[in-house]
Order: structure tokens, then sequence, then C-alpha cells
């Protein structure tokens, strides 16, 4: 990553108020880009982007993805050159509960940003990122690649599938890299594994639960003991899209195609194996199993192939599971007694200055 390649681009962010959002804010602001950030209301007063109080140094917008005129107003105002599209309704059994709303949301607010991206003339670059659940999970023991077919058994996943079809089709008939001297775009589809880190209180997620149940003298009840991710902290993919961000600007006809950023294979552990490990680390904190047959389908294996991120762009994950355990608890261990923003810092520099 080249950090004076980002002084002074004007960044849009969709979704910037969530979990990962407020980690890539917080990243861009300090490598100098003009931030522009674009979401709903925070989670959480506990958020990272609350503690953090990024939304105080960068254009910080509210706004649903679903309103498109108020969307493409944003993007008349601000000409973003660089757009990373993370908005989305972004839980499994949410979408179980609210399906219209999570449709909605993960392909029309997707093809809403698409719409907005066409339609600016400013704009040249597209981070769609989705997940690595848009793949037809068939338990598999090796990793998806992107070449795989996508799918998705519950209504998170296949929306996400949905939108990841959108994308191939608005970059096959809008941004075709063959047309690139008409059009002057380039749109990258990204997936991530199960991403943690310090910051995120969203439900139904295995480390915000395990700290909520841990702060408060609890149990900490797993519902999917033996279900197996590849678990990431947040900073891996992200340092993969903005690197892709930098490969799409330079070069944007070779590029401009979907990408895995997963961990290496000693990070795909269990559930319960992952919140072991953060009990260890925490210091306390008692596990209880409470699958249930009656719940609503989760997939139980689920690996990402990074060889292609490899070899092209020259990305490899740099955490092991020790590290990534050891600084998603490191935040949480002192969010309530420190500056939470130069405790982001503090990480993302311990990040970049590790060897690959």
């Amino acid at each position: 990553m080249d950090n004076n390649f980002w002084q002074g681009k004007k960044v849009l962010i969709t979704g910037h108020t969530g979990f990962k959002g407020s980690w890539l804010s917080i990243w861009l602001h300090e490598m100098g880009a003009e931030v522009i950030g674009y979401a709903l209301e925070p989670y959480s007063e506990l958020d990272n982007y609350v503690l953090s109080g990024i939304g105080e140094k960068i254009i910080d917008i509210r706004g649903d993805i679903r309103d498109i005129k108020h969307l493409h107003e944003v993007f008349i105002q601000y000409h973003p050159e660089i757009v990373f599209h993370m908005a989305a309704q972004p839980l499994v059994r949410e979408s179980y509960l609210n399906p219209r709303d999570t449709y909605e949301t993960n392909v029309m607010g997707t093809m809403n940003v698409l719409e907005c991206i066409r339609n600016t003339s400013e704009t040249r670059i597209g981070i769609m990122i989705t997940t690595d659940k848009c793949y037809e999970n068939k338990e598999q023991i090796w990793g998806y690649r992107e070449s795989d077919r996508f799918g998705g058994y519950d209504p998170y996943s296949s929306s996400k599938a949905c939108a990841e079809i959108l994308i191939s089709s608005y970059r096959n008939s809008f941004f075709n890299t063959k047309e690139y001297n008409i059009h002057g775009k380039a749109i990258a589809s990204v997936r991530a594994g199960n991403v943690i880190g310090g910051g995120d209180w969203a439900k139904d997620r295995i480390i915000p639960d395990c700290i909520r149940a841990i702060e408060q003298d609890e149990p900490i009840k797993i519902r999917c003991p033996h279900a197996v991710r590849p678990w990431e902290h947040v900073l891996e993919p992200l340092s993969g899209y903005i690197l892709l961000a930098e490969k799409l600007f330079n070069q944007p006809t070779e590029f401009s195609e979907g990408w895995n950023f997963g961990p290496e294979y000693n990070a795909f552990l269990s559930v319960w194996e992952v919140a072991k490990q953060l009990t260890q680390a925490y210091g306390k904190g008692t596990l209880i199993d409470t699958s249930d047959c009656k719940e609503p389908h989760e997939a139980n294996l689920l690996f990402l192939d990074i060889t292609k991120a490899k070899q092209r762009l020259g990305w490899q994950p740099r955490l092991t599971i020790e590290d990534t355990m050891e600084l998603t608890i490191d935040w949480y261990k002192r969010y309530r007694k420190t500056n939470v923003y130069e405790l982001c810092k503090k990480q993302i520099n311990f990040y970049t200055k590790r060897t690959l």
C-alpha cells in the first residue's frame, strides 16, 4: 500500500458507521484521504465509529442506500474518485426475520451505488464489498475460488450472491474493460471471511456475544459450536481493499473482477475453538453449548481460497490467529479507559509494520 497515493483523494464510503466502515475511515483519513461517509446511524453507542470520534474528522452524512435520490445528491456534491460500498444488512439470522429489507438493502442498494458511479464522471473506482457467503456452499473441505458458482441457502447469503451477479452484469454492460477509454471506470467485488476486531457490537456475532456475556458475568452461549469459519482481523481484508483500489486506479483494466481476501488455513477454526481462545486471552468467561436443531439454517463449513490475491496483487495475510485474537481482546479491554482513536491508530501502525 502507498500512503502517498491517498493524499487528497476523494473517497466515498457507504456504511462508514459500521464496524468495518469505521476502521476503513480511520485508516484512509490517516493516509490523507478526504473521506465522505454515507450511512445510517451506528448500531450502538459503544461502536468503534462512535468511540473513535472518526465522524468528526470526515464528512459525515446520514442516509440510506435505498434512497437513490439522496445518494445521487451526495455524488453530485462531493464528486468521489473512489467508492467503497460497504453498507449492507450483514446478518444471517436477521435475514430470516426481515428478508424483504435484506434484499432491498443488499441488492437494490448495490444497484443504486452502481447507478451513481455510472452517472458521476469523476468517479473512477468502485470497490463493492460482498461476503464469502455469496458462494454456493457445498460444505466442501477446500476453499472457494473466485470462479466458483454463486448461491445461498439463507436470504442474507442469496442476497449477496444476487449482488455479485448484479455487479458482474454492470461490469459487463456499462464498465466493460474493453471500452474503458469510453467510460473510464473500474469495478471490483471483494469477499472476506469472518471478520473480527475491536468495536463490533452487532448481535448474533461470536466476538460481541462473548464480550457482552463476559462484561455481564454471564455464561457465553454458543449456538453453532461446530461451525468452521475463516477468521481474520478486520485490518486484513481492509488492507486488501485498499491495495486493490490502488491497483485499479493505476491499471484499471487489469484488476476489474472479483477477489477473495481471507486468512491462511491455520485460522480456519470452529466457533467453539475461537470462543475458547477468546476466554483464555481475556482471562475469564465460561462457555455453554446451546445448539438447537430448530434454529435457522447456517452453514457449517466455509473456506476461501486466496491464491489469486497472493499471486496477482501481491497481497497476503500478515497476522496469525493468535495475533488476531490479541489485537481484538486488547481493544475490548481498553475501550473504556483509553482514547479509542489512538488505540485504532496504534493497531493500524502495528499491522502495517508487520513483516509479510
